[in-house]
């Protein structure tokens, strides 16, 4: 099976995204699979475990760490062409996965996307309200025009089958169990955030981007602030709202961008995981999270409404209310046995997704998606 995939960014660890595609990779290549990527950003020459183009690309505005491709389509093609792919899978809904699109079609080879970002819900963040109709326009214009489109949560499937979208097909992201487990909690990493004889910490793991609902969470810490101190918040993450959000934080600990070993320490040193983002098509920090036995509140909606079972692998907030964040939060923190009782059983959700099991369903996927398209080309020809 040769398979290409393309997404505007493949520097390793950078998103959830990103982090998903190795994965794919790695897939690809115990099952000995010939892979090519289509990126705008490489990875450090280390990390690049399969073959790789870059395609030309201007800075993106407002995400200056991500990449606008501007493909040469006929350079793009060449390359592809002589690579012969079975089947084609896009994980960004961008100028590069538009290419891909017409490249599947003229050839006839068949394609799949994984839905990862929301970006539907994004220009309210921006005050640009007016382009979230012009948004779903674009996505149904996209996601129609591929074979199958994989989409990690039901609630999130659900909501793209209301706008329209066809050729759904649920499959979860997965988490790394091995990565991401209670093993890794550390004393150590409690005292340098003040966390001694068993002060509760409260987490957030995110790309600092106002898209993932950073003023609810700041609004519901000042709550909290206001009406206790016995517990610290950590925040983990950086991004270009970094600047204007840290201000907001008083007391905060905010540690910057995190990967590998330290970031399972974040997650494994820590008590609670607050994620109040209204705008996840999985949520992998949220699993991340419940994989290394720590509790979860999240925003009731997306993502995390497909992951987590409410008051048995975490608690819901209403989106967008911070009161209801800082009710919840003070609930487990008024609540230690609850607490315990709450991270077993997210550590046993966490299960659910371990890697090995849903990338052997993505496989049999692959196959079937080229059986289906070289049955259509016996039909046609007969």
């Amino acid at each position: 099976m040769r398979i290409a995939y393309f997404n505007a960014n493949l520097r390793k660890g950078q998103d959830g995204v990103t982090r998903v595609m190795y994965k794919m990779f790695e897939g690809a290549l115990a099952r000995k699979a010939e892979t090519l990527a289509f990126t705008s950003t490489l990875p450090e020459p280390d990390d690049a475990i399969v073959p790789m183009v870059k395609v030309p690309s201007v800075p993106l505005f407002l995400q200056k760490n991500y990449r606008l491709a501007l493909p040469s389509y006929h350079l793009f093609a060449r390359k592809l062409t002589d690579f012969r792919p079975d089947v084609i899978h896009i994980n960004s809904p961008c100028t590069l996965g538009f290419r891909a699109v017409k490249y599947a079609q003229h050839f006839d080879v068949p394609i799949v996307a994984t839905y990862h970002t929301h970006f539907p819900t994004y220009p309210r963040y921006y005050k640009l309200n007016g382009l979230e109709q012009l948004t779903w326009k674009i996505t149904r214009h996209l996601y129609n025009q591929v074979d199958r489109t994989f989409v990690p949560t039901q609630p999130i499937l659900e909501e793209l089958r209301e706008h329209d979208v066809q050729n759904l097909e649920y499959l979860p992201n997965g988490v790394d169990l091995s990565a991401f487990n209670p093993t890794f909690r550390s004393n150590e990493w409690r005292a340098k955030v003040n966390a001694q004889n068993g002060k509760p910490v409260i987490l957030f793991v995110s790309r600092l981007v106002w898209e993932k609902d950073l003023r609810v969470l700041a609004e519901a810490y000042r709550i909290l602030r206001e009406k206790r101190n016995d517990f610290s918040l950590v925040i983990v993450g950086d991004g270009p709202a970094r600047a204007e959000f840290e201000p907001m934080m008083p007391g905060a600990h905010f540690l910057g961008y995190k990967s590998g070993k330290q970031l399972a320490e974040c997650y494994a040193s820590s008590d609670i995981f607050v994620f109040p983002s209204t705008t996840e098509t999985f949520g992998l920090v949220t699993v991340e999270a419940m994989a290394s036995g720590i509790v979860p509140v999240a925003a009731k909606i997306g993502g995390a409404a497909g992951i987590i079972e409410e008051g048995q692998s975490g608690l819901f907030s209403k989106p967008f209310d911070a009161a209801d964040m800082a009710r919840q939060v003070e609930h487990l923190l008024d609540s230690p046995e609850l607490r315990k009782t709450l991270a077993a059983q997210a550590l046993r959700r966490a299960q659910d997704f371990g890697w090995d099991h849903i990338l052997e369903k993505l496989f049999i996927h692959y196959e079937r998606i080229i059986d289906e398209s070289r049955y259509k080309r016996k039909s046609k020809a007969a």
